[in-house]
């Protein structure tokens, strides 16, 4: 299924490299605007979906996104391989020890596979890193479906209405293990940086 069109992508931009509160803002002064074409070229994908039309269950257990009978998600799950799906929310009151968890999910980090997130609910913030290795900020929100690729440097907070309820979709079998900065000799990461970062 083609992607959303860049006037529908989500707002992001160049952001500080130290931050005092991971869940402001935190955009430069004056603010760089990073453009849909630009996050296409770091190999991050997006769609913009109808999350009002078609409900989800709200624990997290494992789902097939076909029982929505949304037929764009459906479609987008055959074409990119995805077998498996889950709910999760991360709120005070539904995710134990919240603010630890958080703080855990803003360490920097890779994944050995694709990460796939469908915002169901709620808002927050991917941060990846670019080429130049500076930090863009993505402010993700209800309807958004992105992905980004296996081995970019990232970390995910929520911003300040402190809840997002979104969908984890995967192929094969779900796997969890972040591997945190510095990981340059992981063969995710090398291949991130010899597919993307290396390309001309």
């Amino acid at each position: 299924m083609p992607q959303a069109p860049e006037s529908e992508w989500p707002e992001a931009w160049i952001m500080p490299n130290a931050v005092e509160d991971q869940k402001a803002l935190n955009k430069l002064e004056p603010n760089e605007p990073v453009t849909p074409e630009m996050m296409k070229e770091l190999g991050v994908a997006f769609w913009k979906m109808d999350a009002e039309s078609f409900t989800y269950p709200v624990k997290s257990v494992p789902w097939d996104p076909k029982d929505s009978m949304d037929p764009r998600l459906s479609q987008i799950r055959d074409d990119r391989g995805y077998s498996y799906a889950d709910i999760i929310t991360v709120h005070p009151d539904h995710l134990p020890g919240y603010e630890e968890k958080v703080k855990s999910f803003f360490e920097e980090h890779i994944h050995d596979a694709e990460e796939i997130r469908y915002i169901l609910g709620g808002s927050g913030f991917f941060d990846v890193r670019d080429k130049e290795d500076r930090w863009i900020r993505v402010h993700i929100k209800k309807g958004d479906l992105m992905t980004l690729p296996e081995g970019i440097y990232h970390r995910f907070t929520t911003d300040e209405t402190d809840m997002i309820h979104a969908m984890r979709l995967f192929i094969g079998q779900p796997v969890w293990t972040p591997f945190n900065r510095p990981c340059e000799d992981h063969p995710s990461r090398k291949k991130f940086v010899e597919g993307i970062v290396s390309k001309e």
